[in-house]
């Protein structure tokens, strides 16, 4: 819950600061309705993005990384296969672009240059901070093992293609 604050209080302080901060910086573009329109439409394209590779690799973890009775948004397996084995971290990769496509549909280039890219910084700050080591402890030597062979995130060609393929459906009997 706690990571949930801060996420709320990134994106909504993020944007706040960012149209304050333009106001005093970049009065002209605020006004310029063709700014706004293409960083609306790019804002739209990557936040859908984001949503489509959330949703992929939430379905794939759910359906791979639990065993047994787990509370909804836990894992008790660790996850390699499908996307899981080109990048360490696929649904936080996608999410690394939330404030990104938050500020291009704000339109503010405050947000869009300085603000947006410093959350994304923070963002893997947290995953090397917090996440990794979580998942040390949960899964040990085989967390470290997966660590030495999978890059935290790849921007190769098949592991982003990957990061919006939907997980084949469970077999039902």
């Amino acid at each position: 819950m706690g990571r949930i604050i801060i996420w709320v209080i990134m994106l909504v302080g993020g944007g706040a600061l960012g149209l304050w901060l333009d106001g005093r910086w970049f009065r002209p573009l605020l006004v310029s309705p063709l700014f706004h329109v293409v960083t609306f439409v790019a804002g739209a394209l990557l936040l859908r993005w984001v949503m489509q590779v959330s949703r992929a690799t939430g379905r794939l973890l759910a359906r791979l990384g639990r065993e047994g009775e787990v509370p909804r948004l836990e894992t008790n397996k660790l996850v390699t296969d499908g996307v899981y084995g080109c990048i360490r971290h696929p649904m936080h990769f996608g999410l690394l672009f939330f404030p990104w496509a938050l500020a291009l549909i704000l339109g503010s280039p405050t947000f869009i240059l300085i603000i947006a890219p410093l959350e994304m910084a923070f963002m893997v700050a947290m995953i090397k901070l917090a996440e990794e080591p979580e998942a040390i402890r949960k899964f040990g030597d085989a967390y470290r093992h997966y660590q030495q062979q999978v890059p935290m995130f790849s921007l190769r060609r098949a592991c982003l293609r990957q990061l919006v393929e939907e997980p084949p459906r469970k077999e039902t009997a």
